[in-house]
């Protein structure tokens, strides 16, 4: 049973009417990247922090998976697969995928701001105020610039033991996760699915010009005829 490691990125989730978080002038739903997705804008306005991720939460919690979601879920049947996602949404896990390592952390959960590792759900707003049982407060479970990506180490691992290694939806330009793709064996076969992909298809490299939603099935296509 072949191992296929899959990298998901924002591309996937915006078929589902998930906006991405980054607009093309860099602003993130109006605003500078800094003031909502780093711990000095935490510090400086928390709430104007809480309510931005209480927005996307309540936008994730009104989507559903895709096509796209399921059909890497239905994978499952018959390889070992192994999802790993810069998303923060939960659309893989409601499609079905089992296996799945959150980079940059999940909308659905909170943690506190003194402990990164002990973590809750949470659906619903998150307020000032709002606190953990120690009474320290609340704060989105999501990986911010500048903070450490906890998921990095296991990541890799994963990457080290792949069969097939698939890109979906992200441009593999923002690190640790750019990284990923080093780490897989050599010669490794790739697919890399991209409506306006910046590359060809070369050696090991497979390129599908498609949306994710199209290109999974066209990678499954592909996939029977490396069994």
């Amino acid at each position: 049973m072949k191992h296929i490691v899959i990298l998901t990125g924002a591309g996937i989730s915006a078929e589902s009417g998930l906006k991405t978080f980054r607009d093309a002038d860099g602003l993130w739903e109006g605003h500078n990247v800094m003031d909502v997705a780093t711990p000095e804008g935490f510090k400086n306005n928390p709430e104007l922090v809480l309510e931005f991720y209480n927005q996307r939460r309540r936008q994730l919690l009104e989507v559903q998976p895709n096509s796209a979601h399921y059909n890497l879920a239905q994978l499952e049947a018959t390889h070992q697969v192994s999802i790993i996602t810069q998303n923060v949404d939960d659309l893989h896990e409601r499609a079905g995928s089992s296996n799945v390592i959150h980079l940059h952390g999940e909308l659905l959960k909170s943690r506190n701001i003194v402990n990164d590792k002990n973590y809750f759900p949470h659906t619903g707003d998150i307020k000032l105020g709002d606190t953990c049982p120690k009474g320290h407060q609340l704060r989105p479970h999501i990986v911010w610039f500048g903070e450490a990506v906890p998921m990095i180490d296991k990541a890799i691992e994963v990457c080290a033991t792949a069969d097939v290694l698939v890109i979906i939806g992200t441009s593999m330009q923002v690190y640790p996760a750019a990284s990923l793709m080093h780490y897989v064996p050599h010669g490794t076969p790739t697919f890399f699915i991209d409506p306006r992909p910046a590359m060809k298809s070369r050696g090991h490299l497979t390129v599908i010009a498609e949306t994710a939603t199209q290109g999974v099935k066209t990678l499954l296509d592909k996939l029977n005829t490396l069994e």
